[in-house]
């Protein structure tokens, strides 16, 4: 850890926060003790020369991050999705941060597709155009490949990127270390693990093959999805620091001008983004957690053209279950049921009483469904929940915080588009279908014969693994009566015999 920089960097950031009027913001965010509040603003506020200005136009929080470069703004994208640490007052205002920069030069990105591809740009592009989109990461630019003529959108890195946010994160570290020794009380907000979550995204982020792959996976998943495409990833023109992918021609989602003007359907477009939505993050536990206006498309077709791939949610198949229970005891207003499930998946501490939560999750769910259809909201309702949950001791699940915010974003997307649309009414039936195909006897037998598969793997394996076992059992207990072991060691034997075959019929 480099002292002189992390605490120059942190003076010059509190100086900023000052002189935006954004200290007060993000101090009371945090919940931020007095002694720690004294010692932000005697680093910061003699030293508000030193601050940046930023664009008085935004709101004080939006303004200092986005003056602060790169890695504070795409921090602050990060901590958008988490209302647990920030509070939601300033996460919805980190959730409008302008994720744009000034765009580095044509020639500069040419030269690193040159650096990165091994080859003089003029012999893969025939024509290479000015930046089109500027990101705090990156930036993409529409070219056409010389061989083939295909018209292509390249994503390039931006010059040193990953030295400047690798110096801000070891700053961002530095801080967090501060909070953890002179305010003890808010380690409830864990900030060294806050820091640990940020710096893995933009690890991945700054490996443009792990986005390639990512969209990869995603076009394998969705490739039978109706009406939903993703542009094709050129492996053969992609490296750590340039991404290649099919251009995609189409009208913005979040231009109802244009979209009526071409004649699309806005209500089906509402309908589909939330079904294809739910079902990416029910179905395959692997969806788009960046699915906002910018990041979508409608073809001429009515396809809905989904890309950039940066951020991607994963939920295991088992939370993916209980995350259905969860919507679909909502949708049939099943609250007993809905506690039962926060208990037994080990989300509320077994301490608490189940009734009491149950009648918590009514008085969340029956205003809502007293509302008119425009007003329903699965983002209020989620939002809600998580305050509900806090309450009775449930910790944070980082997986379902990014499901949230995502589900949040899709929503806006689809009331966008569709002022009227009821969201229950639209992810009932992809809720129930999934559990009917993951929840009850059909998905038991899929388990047993999933594990069956897993332990078979081990047959060759099992009698050393039973006399293994039987001898660590008789030199640590060589005082009790043995006798029982024979027939043990034949049960088990039995067992395993029984468990290759149910593994071979499988």
């Amino acid at each position: 850890m480099r002292g002189p920089h992390n605490i120059i960097r942190l003076i010059r950031t509190g100086a900023t926060l000052v002189r935006s009027d954004a200290m007060n913001v993000v101090l009371d965010a945090f919940d931020a003790p007095a002694s720690l509040r004294a010692m932000a603003y005697a680093l910061s506020w003699p030293f508000q020369f030193i601050g940046y200005r930023g664009d008085p136009s935004l709101p004080p929080a939006t303004r200092a991050i986005a003056a602060l470069g790169p890695a504070y703004i795409k921090f602050g994208q990060i901590l958008s999705t988490r209302p647990d640490v920030v509070g939601p007052e300033l996460a919805a205002q980190l959730r409008v941060l302008q994720d744009s920069l000034p765009p580095f030069s044509r020639d500069e990105a040419m030269a690193e597709v040159e650096r990165e591809l091994g080859l003089p740009a003029a012999e893969i592009f025939s024509e290479f155009s000015e930046p089109v989109a500027a990101a705090s990461i990156a930036q993409v630019h529409r070219a056409r490949l010389a061989q083939s003529g295909q018209e292509v959108a390249v994503k390039v890195l931006r010059p040193g990127i990953e030295r400047a946010f690798h110096k801000d994160v070891d700053a961002f570290y530095f801080a967090a270390r501060i909070v953890d020794l002179f305010a003890p009380s808010a380690k409830r907000l864990r900030p060294m693990d806050v820091i640990s979550h940020f710096e893995g995204v933009v690890n991945g982020e700054l490996n443009l093959l792990l986005e390639s792959a990512a969209a990869s996976e995603f076009a394998a998943n969705t490739e039978h999805d109706e009406n939903f495409v993703l542009p094709k990833i050129m492996w053969d023109h992609s490296s750590r620091r340039v991404m290649t992918m099919g251009w995609a021609d189409g009208l913005p989602i979040g231009d109802n001008d244009l979209l009526d003007a071409a004649g699309h359907d806005r209500t089906a477009l509402g309908h589909r983004v939330l079904t294809l939505f739910l079902k990416h993050a029910l179905r395959d536990g692997f969806f788009h957690a960046d699915m906002h206006q910018g990041n979508m498309k409608v073809a001429a077709n009515g396809d809905i053209i989904a890309y950039d791939f940066g951020i991607m949610g994963h939920i295991d198949e088992y939370t993916r279950r209980v995350y259905a229970e969860i919507l679909y005891g909502f949708i049939s207003r099943d609250y007993k049921r809905v506690a039962e499930v926060h208990f037994e998946a080990g989300y509320v501490p077994a301490h608490q009483d189940v009734d009491e939560f149950a009648r918590a999750l009514r008085a969340v769910g029956e205003p809502i469904f007293g509302m008119d259809a425009t007003h329903i909201s699965m983002g209020r309702l989620l939002n809600y929940l998580f305050e509900v949950t806090e309450r009775f001791g449930m910790e944070t699940r980082t997986e379902l915080i990014l499901l949230q915010r995502t589900m949040v974003v899709v929503e806006g997307v689809a009331r966008s588009l569709d002022p009227h649309i009821n969201i229950w009414h639209v992810a009932q039936p992809v809720v129930e279908d999934y559990i009917k195909t993951s929840i009850g006897p059909r998905a038991i037998l899929s388990d047993i014969a999933k594990t069956a598969r897993v332990i078979a793997r081990f047959g060759p394996r099992l009698p050393s693994l039973v006399e293994a076992a039987l001898i660590a059992q008789n030199q640590t207990d060589k005082s009790r009566d043995k006798s029982w072991m024979r027939p043990a060691a034949l049960g088990i034997a039995a067992g395993a015999v029984l468990v290759l075959v149910a593994g071979h019929i499988f």
